[in-house]
């Protein structure tokens, strides 16, 4: 019998690889591009695949713009009945808006997903009545919650990418039945859900921070001893899952924000570390004022597990881009929904 020690076996494992031609380097292929994002050794760069540049470029091209109406003439809510939201428009302006939310949302179904017919000012399509609502709900993005979005703006289809309902949203997750006794709970974690990388981290991060009555995010204590601080590893895992998703909503790692030298601090952090705290906020606005209410309006098979509606998050507008469409401002073109009529 042959024994090898342990510093033998390391050798011969790394003279086998060598001679099979594996480099231990990167899981990914090609090689990853560094982009440095702060001061040099801070650790702030941005690593990216040039194999997904073109699948990312491909969906996130902005649809042409319709040729823009007169904004002179007749307001639209003197001529047609029931226009609630868009009647200080032109009747040109507002026949260009519909045509291009219908291409935004509803391209296959067309006019009649919102209306009945030829009535257009009935609304007993649920559709309709959650339609005038989003509409309400971009103008408010648009005009009030421009410490995230900026200048550039959203439109209907930041979202939807001509689909009527958006393909990232989130609903309350109460997580597969489990057997009465010790293991009747698992603590909302061990299940490697893709919404936090597939890691074990807890599965639903939206509920607790993004809804109403919003849990702590920043959970590290500011000293070294414990304190005050309260928080525990469970909570702190929770947060951890919240990163995760922010991580794959914009296609980027901790330190588009962070510095790694110090997570917590604001001062070594990236600027757009305000800016995501105010997109936060944005999408909790979003879900409790907006989306949310809408529950008792959409039907049961649109709604989550446990009844609720489905409710955004940064996937919802991003979808794994560092900005939604890339940057490209769509609003632009359609400066009618950048703010709310008089």
């Amino acid at each position: 019998m042959i024994r090898l020690n342990l510093g033998t076996t390391i050798g011969l494992g790394v003279a086998v690889l060598a001679g099979l031609g594996v480099a231990l380097t990167t899981f990914e292929r090609p090689r990853p591009l560094a982009v440095q994002q702060g001061f040099r050794g801070t650790g702030m760069d941005q690593l990216y695949n040039p194999r997904l540049f073109d699948a990312v470029a491909a969906a996130n091209v902005v649809p042409t713009p319709l040729p823009a109406a007169p904004a002179t003439g007749p307001r639209a809510g003197q001529v047609y009945r029931n226009v609630q939201v868009l009647g200080h428009l032109s009747v040109g302006e507002l026949a260009r808006t519909m045509v291009a939310m219908t291409a935004w949302v509803a391209p296959q179904q067309g006019c009649n997903y919102c209306h009945v017919g030829a009535n257009f000012a009935d609304d007993s399509l649920y559709t309709k009545v959650v339609s005038r609502r989003m509409l309400q709900m971009v103008m408010h993005i648009n005009s009030e919650q421009q410490a995230h979005v900026g200048a550039t703006g959203v439109t209907c289809y930041t979202c939807h990418r001509g689909q009527p309902v958006p393909a990232n949203t989130w609903s309350e997750n109460p997580g597969p039945m489990r057997a009465a006794g010790f293991s009747a709970s698992n603590a909302g974690q061990n299940l490697a859900d893709p919404v936090v990388g597939g890691t074990s981290l807890p599965f639903d991060p939206f509920s607790a921070f993004l809804n109403t009555a919003p849990a702590d995010i920043r959970v590290q204590g500011q000293a070294p001893l414990a304190g005050g601080n309260s928080h525990s590893i469970k909570q702190t895992e929770w947060t951890y899952g919240l990163m995760m998703h922010f991580s794959q909503a914009l296609g980027v790692n901790c330190t588009f924000c962070h510095n790694s030298r110090s997570f917590s601090s604001w001062e070594e952090s990236n600027p757009r570390r305000g800016i995501a705290w105010h997109g936060i906020r944005m999408v909790r606005d979003l879900n409790v004022n907006y989306v949310g209410p809408l529950q008792s309006v959409i039907p049961a098979a649109h709604r989550g597990p446990g009844g609720d509606a489905l409710k955004v998050n940064c996937t919802t507008c991003h979808q794994g881009a560092y900005r939604p469409l890339l940057g490209a401002s769509m609003l632009q073109d359609y400066p009618q929904l950048a703010r709310p009529g008089p």
